[in-house]
């Protein structure tokens, strides 16, 4: 992406493309600044949204996904990453305690691709802080059905941030995923 951004630095795409990469390497502060810049370049740029989005909760700043989302499913209602996005919100939400809202959010990341195991383990989640623990045993069967090496010790070990706030939130969705039968690996 460097070569690239030093070929055509007001490359929007590629701006954002950098920050994910920054966002998913544990230097998220620097993700958003890039993020920040490829909407500078391109203010419909609806995935720069999300990633930010994501930083945000990567941050320990949780409660700040959701705008984020929001703005991208403005932007781009149909775009064929939404479901990430959906599905980001809903593990903000998590993050947050908020499992109503989560599930609610994590539903509609299902809803638009059945196919992204980790929205069926997040749903589980919030389905059993919820008490509802035949629903989450369902959403963990739908989840192993797609991702049959899904474990909370991987799902642990693939966390993008040594943000203490973050890390911290993180031990209610184990916890979630843990009750609604996930495997512990």
């Amino acid at each position: 992406m460097t070569k690239v951004l030093s070929l055509a630095p007001n490359h929007a795409l590629a701006q954002n493309i950098l920050g994910a990469v920054y966002i998913y390497t544990n230097r998220a502060a620097e993700g958003i600044t890039k993020c920040e810049h490829s909407l500078a370049l391109d203010r419909n740029l609806a995935r720069a949204h999300s990633m930010i989005g994501m930083a945000k909760f990567v941050t320990g700043r949780a409660e700040e996904t959701e705008s984020h989302v929001l703005e991208a499913l403005r932007l781009s209602p149909r775009d064929m990453h939404a479901y990430l996005w959906m599905a980001t919100a809903g593990f903000a939400k998590l993050l947050l305690g908020r499992a109503e809202e989560a599930a609610v959010w994590v539903l509609r990341s299902i809803d638009a691709n059945r196919n992204y195991p980790n929205a069926h383990f997040f749903l589980a989640a919030a389905q059993a802080h919820l008490g509802r623990m035949s629903e989450a045993q369902a959403a963990v069967q739908a989840g192993l059905a797609l991702n049959p090496t899904f474990t909370i010790r991987r799902f642990r070990a693939g966390a993008v941030s040594d943000n203490p706030t973050y890390l911290t939130q993180r031990e209610r969705i184990y916890d979630g995923m843990r009750r609604a039968g996930v495997p512990e690996g």
